[in-house]
């Protein structure tokens, strides 16, 4: 464990900090697809992502979901630690995006190594800091962007979160994330192969380059 942590956080975290997060956290492989986090779930750990992507997904008033942001390899989800810190209900749903493994910190540790160590503040800072930014973008992109600009700079999110400009969801799974239905989303992606956005695929699609 302790050898997997220092290849990801060695710039980040104290020699001894790694140690310890070596020895009281636990580590959990998933699949893309799978949910680790859902609404209403009691959490007790922090999240730690070793590596993959996750999706956090809020749920609105209707009962559907909207995707707030990704989180990646070497982040943390600032939701969680506020709802760990309140010792209060999830309010988010983290699906995995692609396969990967995370590490859980049980709260008591995260809150002592708040004052112990420099370098776990200035993270736990950071994380609020940078997931603050994209959520305040996820609402930017709601109330100013129309749903064509919101679908593209989705579709070129997923690229970048899997490396590929190759984007295996179906219509009706990008509707989940964009809180849309299927078939606004399958016209604006038609408009956006005409266009040149995009082609096309039997269950995927593919960005093409940006000139």
């Amino acid at each position: 464990m302790k050898e997997l942590l220092s290849q990801i956080f060695s710039t980040v975290f104290e020699e001894k900090l790694i140690e310890e997060l070596a020895l009281v956290s636990t580590l959990h492989q998933f699949e893309e697809g799978d949910i680790l986090i859902d609404f209403g779930n009691t959490i007790k750990n922090i999240p730690l992502l070793v590596n993959g992507a996750i999706k956090i997904l809020r749920e609105d008033f209707d009962e559907g979901e909207l995707l707030l942001y990704f989180i990646e390899k070497g982040d943390t989800c600032a939701i969680t630690l506020t709802c760990c810190v309140n010792q209060s209900k999830s309010e988010i749903r983290a699906t995995a995006e692609t396969n990967g493994q995370l590490v859980m910190i049980p709260i008591e540790n995260m809150e002592e190594w708040l004052s112990k160590y420099k370098s776990w503040r200035h993270f736990i800072f950071n994380s609020y800091n940078n997931r603050l930014k994209e959520m305040l973008f996820a609402l930017d992109t709601i109330a100013f962007m129309n749903m064509e600009e919101r679908l593209l700079h989705h579709l070129i999110d997923k690229a970048k979160i899997n490396n590929s400009r190759e984007i295996n969801s179906t219509h009706q799974e990008i509707a989940y994330d964009l809180n849309s239905s299927r078939v606004v989303i399958s016209r604006i992606l038609k408009v956006l192969e005409n266009k040149g956005s995009i082609k096309l695929h039997h269950g995927s699609i593919t960005l093409n380059s940006r000139k």
